[in-house]
């Protein structure tokens, strides 16, 4: 368990922060591309970091990301209008470019040069497949942004987003927590309805071996399960700096996908989860019909919310995880289960073992879990096991990187090293007596089109 001291420094955010600083070091997925999608049109509050911030495309398409309070007056700049190519505030007409220069100045006298002078908070954008990408940090030519599968090739998409009332990190360690897909997404599959190769060895044994490497991208985990006398069913997964997940989905050879855990503020978290489609899908996690993983708000009751209407697509969520919207602070990218309805828990569903939880998907457990650990976990009343080496080693190592960067100057992981990224997650089987690191390097490559021949070869017994 942490310390109060160790547990604050890990959780909080905003600017001044260890933890905080280290997050400016590098780009961060700000929103969608999606959310801004006309020149000119309106505007969208963004919380970053602990920042309230206006996102807005300009006349000439590109997005800005500026303070939202107007130099002047301390006006808000959401509700300026958007025009020629910047904000001007409704309050006296000053008017700011994406950079947060501003730009003219009505009320002034026409020789005054006083508007050379007052610049708003400003952050860089660059899009890249669906995804805004901000830089917060001090350096005035950024690093390079890091190079993800998921954000690159052809056919990657930001599939989908989601905001979490709970801290980042309590909400992202629900990605490296590998013993809870046993009980928490698959507690009522028996091996016996587990179709796919991959399901039914994790519904045979619920408490794999687990080893933890420290990585140049972060942390890496590996679980073990027994797949024949020669070989292992091997379950890897990763931490990347300063806020990405790779899950175990699928094979490792064939899986492109990456989530991203984004503090708004020390209560909330957006993540977003960027994808390629996949080289090959095989079905490793199928199970017969009644007892899947996905889809189970196709069949929800008890009084569940109709919610049929409200589109599909990155900003409405789809059939199983659908989405609303605000324009408030928080209301980007809502889930219409709320918590004061205890999230449309359906308890005759779990009894029936439809699902384990008697929650509608897969991402509403995970949803559900940490909001409510409360909104910022206390993880000084923790009792750890065995199991959450994962989750001991990437505290660690993001604690470590903060306090090195703030006593030493010690540029965090991946900050200047894009590469780094370079990785994929998943399954395979590997023989009982190989160092798994080194015998799944090739396997977690990036960027290479494994063939189908080669993919079925590492997860076929």
């Amino acid at each position: 368990m942490l310390s109060q001291e160790e547990n604050e420094l890990l959780c909080q955010v905003g600017p001044g922060t260890p933890m905080g600083e280290l997050f400016r070091q590098y780009w961060l997925p700000a929103m969608l591309s999606a959310e801004l999608a006309a020149p000119d049109g309106d505007q969208v509050r963004v919380k970053l970091l602990g920042e309230e911030l206006v996102a807005f495309r300009d006349t000439s398409g590109d997005v800005g990301l500026i303070g939202n309070l107007c130099p002047h007056r301390r006006a808000s700049l959401y509700y300026a209008r958007n025009e020629e190519n910047g904000l001007r505030c409704i309050y006296h007409g000053w008017k700011f470019d994406k950079t947060g220069q501003c730009v003219d100045m009505p009320i002034e006298p026409p020789e005054s040069n006083f508007k050379a002078r007052i610049k708003a908070k400003a952050y860089p954008c660059v899009e890249r497949n669906g995804v805004v990408w901000t830089y917060m940090g001090p350096r005035e030519t950024p690093p390079p942004l890091p190079e993800i599968e998921a954000n690159m090739v052809d056919g990657a998409l930001c599939k989908t987003a989601m905001v979490r009332d709970c801290n980042w990190m309590q909400a992202l360690e629900g990605d490296i927590d590998t013993g809870h897909f046993s009980w928490l997404h698959i507690g009522h599959v028996k091996p016996e309805d587990a179709e796919g190769d991959f399901l039914r060895y994790q519904a045979s044994d619920r408490h794999p071996k687990l080893s933890v490497v420290e990585t140049e991208w972060g942390t890496t985990y590996a679980a073990f399960i027994e797949a024949s006398e020669q070989k292992n069913y091997v379950r890897m997964a990763h931490f990347l700096f300063p806020c990405y997940t790779m899950i175990p989905q699928g094979a490792v050879m064939a899986n492109r996908g990456l989530r991203a855990w984004v503090p708004m503020d020390d209560t909330h978290v957006m993540w977003l989860m960027m994808t390629a489609p996949p080289l090959v899908d095989l079905a490793l996690n199928a199970t017969k019909e009644g007892t899947g993983l996905a889809g189970r708000a196709a069949s929800a009751g008890g009084g569940r919310p109709d919610t049929s209407g409200l589109g599909e697509g990155p900003l409405a969520g789809n059939r199983e995880n659908p989405l609303v919207r605000t324009n408030d602070w928080y209301g980007r990218f809502r889930s219409p289960h709320l918590a004061d309805n205890d999230y449309d828990l359906n308890r005759d569903e779990a009894r029936q073992l439809t699902s384990y939880t008697g929650l509608s998907s897969v991402t509403m457990e995970d949803h559900v879990v940490t909001e409510s650990m409360g909104a910022m976990l206390d993880r000084s009343e923790e009792n750890l096991g065995t199991s959450d080496a994962m989750i001991i080693q990437t505290r660690r190592r993001l604690i470590d990187a903060a306090l090195a960067f703030r006593d030493k100057g010690v540029i965090p992981p991946g900050v200047d090293e894009p590469e780094v990224y370079h990785q994929r997650s998943g399954g395979l089987l590997i023989d009982k007596d190989a160092n798994w690191f080194e015998a799944t390097a090739e396997a977690r490559r990036a960027f290479v089109d494994n063939s189908r021949e080669a993919i079925e070869a590492s997860v076929r017994p």
